[in-house]
């Protein structure tokens, strides 16, 4: 059993590590089905249109789905619309542009790593640029060919041109290994950059490693707790609704957050150091919450809990 727990626990602590390669492996196996079932290089004037379709279009929308399962870019956005100083907060105006750059950094990982994928395959690319007619990408690709390359490349992928398999394997190869390298350097420019920021939001971290460990355990644990407790009062006021309703009987209290206290800790949290919040919701319960309006918006003062 300690053995059991402790495995547990160590995929647990590592579940960032293996989301990512499960991402991965699932990015993989995409790449491979879309190359073997559905990719067939048409071998004409639209390989260029075909080839990059392939190689992009399922990249963009891997970034819409990253977008649209990101629960911090639904918090950002709900009720902008209604209330614009939500993401433009007096004196917090450059908290929108932060967080937004946080959302889309983190749904770029699946799009690059389709990129790098597809690249390192080959396939895409291939078919993509033996479509080309820029006689400079013609000039590099044929260079030392025969004349019937720069007239013919656009069959290569196909291997219907009139020049030798030898030489036709020559220009695929080539191809593959431009693809493989655009594959590699994406990939060593995206872990750099990873790199990068993650140093430079760690060196710009307000408070110190140990507490930065205990910050993300326990909004780990708030999240947890917080969706058991939405399903515990959702059955109870449903089965009390329900139950008032087939007996024709008047409800009973149920106390519930207030319209304020929903808003208020719906908010994006910013951590002060002077305030050791660490969610919006420890904030608005340590403080207590006032509504006052205030320039015909919905806004919040926060007061002391007697």
């Amino acid at each position: 059993m300690d053995a059991f727990q402790s495995m547990l626990k160590f995929f647990l602590n590592q579940k960032t590590a293996i989301g990512y390669s499960f991402m991965a492996l699932l990015t993989l196996g995409g790449e491979r089905l879309f190359s073997l079932v559905a990719f067939k290089c048409p071998c004409s004037s639209e390989n260029t249109v075909y080839g990059l379709v392939f190689l992009f279009a399922p990249a963009w929308v891997l970034l819409i789905l990253g977008f649209f399962v990101n629960n911090k870019a639904w918090k950002l956005f709900t009720g902008c619309c209604v209330n614009p100083r939500k993401i433009f907060p007096r004196g917090h105006s450059y908290r929108f542009f932060y967080v937004l750059g946080q959302i889309t950094l983190s749904s770029l990982v699946a799009p690059v790593m389709w990129l790098s994928v597809a690249l390192l395959n080959g396939t895409f690319y291939e078919c993509a640029m033996s479509g080309t007619k820029s006689s400079r990408l013609l000039g590099l690709i044929c260079q030392g060919k025969p004349k019937e390359c720069w007239e013919e490349l656009y069959k290569v992928s196909c291997d219907k041109t009139s020049m030798l398999p030898v030489e036709n394997e020559e220009v695929k190869l080539s191809l593959q290994a431009q693809s493989q390298i655009l594959g590699w350097c994406l990939i060593c420019s995206a872990s750099f950059f990873s790199l990068l920021t993650t140093c430079y939001a760690r060196c710009r971290s307000q408070v110190s490693y140990l507490q930065l460990s205990f910050w993300k355990t326990y909004t780990e644990k708030e999240k947890e707790q917080l969706e058991n407790t939405f399903v515990d009062y959702a059955t109870k006021l449903s089965e009390r609704n329900l139950k008032c309703f087939f007996e024709n009987k008047r409800p009973s209290d149920f106390p519930l957050p207030t319209f304020a206290a929903w808003e208020a800790a719906s908010e994006l949290h910013s951590f002060h150091q002077n305030q050791q919040h660490y969610s919006t919701l420890h904030k608005v319960v340590d403080d207590g919450l006032e509504p006052c309006p205030q320039d015909d918006e919905t806004t919040m003062v926060l007061v002391g809990t007697e």
